[in-house]
């Protein structure tokens, strides 16, 4: 007879354990587990975050797609085994704390946008992360404007000119532009329980609304606002460079259009 909990892992990690291996206190641990476990039996209560579960957090919907959101998960989930256990989401955040180095940062930035995963970023990767950008911000760039982003983007980054971007050369551009990392940083991470010390009161308040009317919000708001300001961080940025990017070309004297820009 099968068990109906196959996904279910350890339900909570050691938060001193935790704590000496992320830039979290073991307090603030206790309470982004509370946090946890709301996502994680936000659908299927089994301890762990599904993919489903995670767009439902981030969107209000496990139907909404999104590549920024997909690749968060890989690497939040750093087993592959396509769930994220309490621990792995502490480790994924910890990276986002204003105490963790420019180094993890940087290595992490890197990976994101490695969408293919072989240790380095081609021009299909590039265009397929603008586009996806382009999609969720309701920005449109003509095809010759995104080539031109695309252009200056290697032209800068590629200093061995094999038409791609490895890890070095990464570590080099982000040297040269340490802004590129001001999306890796959630300022609120730090003393989260003084930066919110009602935090668990909060949760039981939502627990409270939500058990009063149900069909409007099945998933944890808070913490909807701390994950999604991973992807709304990155995305937002984006837009921004891109809006630059596009406004420098413009005045260069290349024809661009762009709708719905704020």
């Amino acid at each position: 007879m099968g068990c109906c909990c196959t996904k279910r892992r350890l339900d909570h990690e050691d938060p001193a354990l935790l704590a000496s291996q992320t830039y979290f206190k073991s307090s603030e641990i206790e309470a982004l587990y509370d946090l946890f476990k709301k996502l994680s039996s936000s659908m299927v209560d089994d301890g762990v975050i599904s993919k489903e579960e995670f767009q439902l957090g981030l969107f209000g919907s496990c139907k909404k797609q999104s590549l920024f959101t997909d690749r968060l998960f890989q690497l939040f989930d750093s087993k592959n085994d396509g769930v994220i256990e309490f621990g792995e989401f502490i480790r994924g955040l910890s990276v986002f704390h204003p105490a963790a180095p420019q180094a993890q940062k940087t290595d992490f930035a890197f990976r994101l946008y490695d969408v293919c995963q072989r240790g380095f970023i081609e021009r299909d990767e590039v265009r397929e992360m603008i586009l996806a950008v382009l999609n969720e911000s309701d920005l449109v760039l003509s095809h010759d404007i995104i080539e031109v982003i695309i252009d200056k983007t290697f032209k800068e980054a590629d200093s061995k000119g094999d038409g791609r971007i490895d890890q070095e050369e990464w570590q080099e551009l982000v040297g040269r532009n340490p802004s590129i990392l001001r999306n890796m940083t959630i300022p609120y991470l730090k003393d989260l329980n003084i930066e919110f010390p009602g935090f668990k009161q909060a949760l039981a308040i939502e627990d409270c609304r939500r058990s009063s009317s149900p069909e409007k919000d099945k998933s944890p708001s808070l913490l909807r606002r701390t994950i999604s300001t991973v992807v709304s961080k990155n995305a937002i940025s984006s837009k921004c460079e891109y809006t630059y990017t596009a406004t420098k070309v413009k005045e260069e004297g290349i024809a661009v259009k762009v709708d719905g820009e704020r």
